[in-house]
């Protein structure tokens, strides 16, 4: 990769990291945009997941509407970064893998690891900062929220700067983007909006507003929009599973306040033998929603959060 490009221009490099068992070549495009002030490198990502659409669609109004054009530092901008997932509308790469389990990589591993590979070798290195855009995996509608380690200064300040309703004190999966950024002492964000495979215009919006908003915080540009109310830091989250199998309506409203007791959804048989409540636990906010009508027991139904102290 070659950041030593002509200041307030944005460049684009179509770098090729793989090829189609045809020999077709699988290039992804890299842009980038310098201004002549000097300041951070703010690296914007989406498509790490093929099917989390909501991200590429924030990264395609950030070009196309020259959000990238900053007064200070540096944006590099990766609209589509597994480019086999998103032409086959899949979460992983064709060897079945997670790219973002597959951090920091190998350059000869699988296909997966060489992906993360690149990103960590090529791209991480001339970056402080970053933002990967995330989408609910299949079926789960994910309300707007930033996971982050708030425990660390640095990414507790860009996460309150995000400003997105929740923002979810998140520690690092293994393997994962977030944590190869962190070791090598890069703040990495994830936003997490909307549903795989459905374009959501609420979170689009909330995602390109906090984005400005980072922007604003690390001295990029000197304008961004108020968030409409306060972050809800979320201290600890879990999932309510399905006790049994059967058909799942969900009543909670995603993003909602509910309490101890309420009523989260509804899981009955198909042939009307029985129809059992879930509760919520404790005092908590709902931050993810499984609308997948049909289920399994075990199957993760909705993602509760409670408030910090």
């Amino acid at each position: 990769m070659d950041f030593n490009l002509k200041p307030e221009k944005l460049h684009r490099q179509n770098i090729p990291t793989a090829r189609l068992p045809s020999g077709t070549v699988i290039e992804i495009p890299i842009f980038s945009y310098e201004a002549k002030k000097k300041g951070p490198t703010l690296l914007l990502m989406a498509g790490m997941h093929g099917d989390e659409i909501n991200g590429v669609e924030i990264m395609r109004r950030i070009i196309s509407q020259k959000l990238y054009k900053v007064s200070a530092g540096r944006v590099i901008l990766i609209p589509i970064f597994n480019v086999f997932g998103f032409i086959n509308f899949s979460r992983e790469v064709p060897d079945g893998k997670d790219v973002n389990r597959s951090f920091p990589g190998t350059k000869n591993g699988s296909l997966a690891s060489q992906f993360a590979y690149f990103l960590t070798d090529e791209v991480l290195p001339h970056v402080d900062f970053g933002i990967d855009f995330h989408t609910g995996g299949k079926l789960i509608n994910n309300y707007p929220q930033v996971r982050a380690i708030l425990d660390d200064e640095k990414n507790e300040s860009l996460a309150r700067a995000f400003a997105s309703p929740f923002v979810i004190n998140s520690p690092f999966r293994d393997r994962s983007l977030r944590k190869a950024a962190g070791k090598l002492g890069k703040s990495m964000l994830v936003y997490e909006a909307g549903e795989s495979l459905k374009l959501r215009k609420p979170a689009i919006d909330e995602g390109i507003a906090g984005m400005l908003r980072v922007m604003k915080h690390l001295g990029l540009i000197e304008t961004a929009p108020e968030p409409k109310k306060n972050s809800i830091i979320i201290g600890k989250s879990s999932w309510s599973r399905a006790s049994r199998a059967g058909l799942h309506y969900a009543q909670a409203r995603n993003g909602a306040f509910v309490k101890k007791g309420e009523v989260l959804g509804v899981i009955s048989d198909p042939y009307g033998d029985y129809e059992r409540p879930i509760k919520a636990t404790h005092d908590c906010y709902v931050l993810s929603i499984n609308n997948n009508p049909v289920v399994n027991r075990g199957d993760a139904l909705f993602h509760t959060g409670i408030a910090a102290e």
